[in-house]
């Protein structure tokens, strides 16, 4: 199944999103619902925080009283963490049963107001962040929830703020104009990108850019790489190096939007254990075949590694798995750190690309041809090293 976050600030139209996406088939996990359910009257929860905080945290009814118990911990960092042992883990405990019982092929999105703040983000193949301007943020709380200015502009500034939220967003969604307007990008979003992604994840299957196509740098290419990078992590388990390689992640470098990411493993029997297996349910398939990097200088054996793709046909990915310290580890590390040091030689592989492009726009053939321009590179990023020091 496809696992998503969704997630935005208070005012901005998350719930429109999540009721639509509910509309279009999606499995909604709303966290709030749950929060409110594992501490309802009777529950395990409830008798925790009543045992922890007293019966003062208890309305004339028995339920739970937010407003006392939020009065008990707002400003005690002690007293939130002993809130928070008690709620997160059933609150976690609650959605992994719902998750479970999801269908197989299911697009599970979890709506998760705090989903930047607590960390979640690279859990999930996918984050959704919806956002709106303030002025439109305070007009819906004041139009929706009867909520005065002070109050709502005070709950806008305890969350997260957009630069934050922007930085875990794969994909955003602008909800400052109409219901009609913000339907629209739900729909195009679920036909376009979720339904493909969650085949792609259930039968492993990765997208491959089959022409070349240079776009001008990208702004953003080191930060989709950052997000990329915590959820390959998180999926690899520990703390693995992974590293931003090849052209995208030279600045100023034109490229073919596909970014190239290299995940450190002791052994290549490591790369085709579990982890393959982890990789791919986390929206990383392995590409079929054999896969090597030719040597520098020629001549001498090809340089084994496995070779991973990306499900999502909104974002290609190749994630190359080669082994620590090996021949073709150090050049992927090497190339990219003498290009960013180098202009002269930056301007003159973006010639030699922008000439293959045009002339050879199949992705292997492109790859071919660049060979003897990286022939001649490596002996000048070798002799770069040895002038400046470098090390990977």
């Amino acid at each position: 199944m496809l696992r998503v976050g969704l997630t935005g600030g208070i005012g901005s139209g998350k719930s429109a999103v999540s009721s639509r996406l509910a509309a279009l088939g999606a499995v909604i996990i709303d966290a709030d619902r749950i929060a409110r359910e594992v501490v309802a009257p009777g529950s395990e929860g409830l008798a925790e925080i009543v045992a922890t905080f007293s019966d003062r945290v208890l309305d004339a009814g028995g339920a739970l009283d937010r407003a006392a118990l939020g009065a008990l911990v707002f400003g005690d960092e002690a007293a939130r963490r002993r809130l928070e042992a008690i709620t997160h883990p059933r609150v976690r405990a609650r959605t992994a049963e719902l998750v479970a019982a999801a269908p197989p092929d299911a697009v599970v999105v979890n709506d998760v107001p705090l989903l930047v703040e607590v960390g979640l983000a690279p859990t999930y193949h996918l984050v959704l962040v919806v956002q709106a301007a303030v002025s439109t943020r305070l007009e819906r709380l004041a139009r929706d929830r009867g909520m005065d200015r002070a109050e709502a502009e005070r709950r806008i500034a305890a969350q997260a703020d957009d630069a934050r939220r922007q930085a875990a967003a794969d994909v955003l969604i602008d909800n400052d104009g109409t219901l009609a307007d913000l339907h629209a990008a739900v729909d195009t979003l679920w036909h376009e990108r979720l339904l493909p992604y969650e085949r792609n994840v259930r039968e492993h299957h990765a997208v491959r850019p089959e022409r070349v196509v240079l776009t001008e740098p990208d702004p953003t290419w080191p930060q989709q790489y950052a997000r990329l990078a915590a959820r390959i992590r998180h999926a690899a388990g520990g703390d693995p190096r992974v590293d931003h390689i090849g052209s995208t992640a030279v600045p100023g470098l034109a490229a073919k939007d596909v970014i190239d990411i290299q995940l450190t493993v002791p052994s290549l029997a490591e790369a085709d254990g579990p982890l393959a297996d982890r990789l791919a349910d986390a929206g990383f398939p392995r590409l079929p075949g054999d896969w090597w990097d030719n040597p520098r200088p020629p001549g001498s054996r090809r340089w084994e590694k496995r070779l991973h793709g990306s499900a999502d046909p909104g974002r290609p990915v190749y994630l190359h798995l080669r082994v620590a310290d090996s021949p073709g580890w150090r050049y992927a590390l090497l190339m990219r750190d003498h290009l960013r040091a180098d202009p002269g030689q930056r301007a003159a592989y973006l010639q030699v690309k922008r000439e293959l492009a045009a002339s050879a726009p199949d992705s292997a053939t492109y790859g071919t041809l660049k060979d003897p321009w990286f022939d001649e590179e490596h002996l000048r990023a070798e002799e770069w090293a040895a002038q400046t020091g470098w090390r990977p």
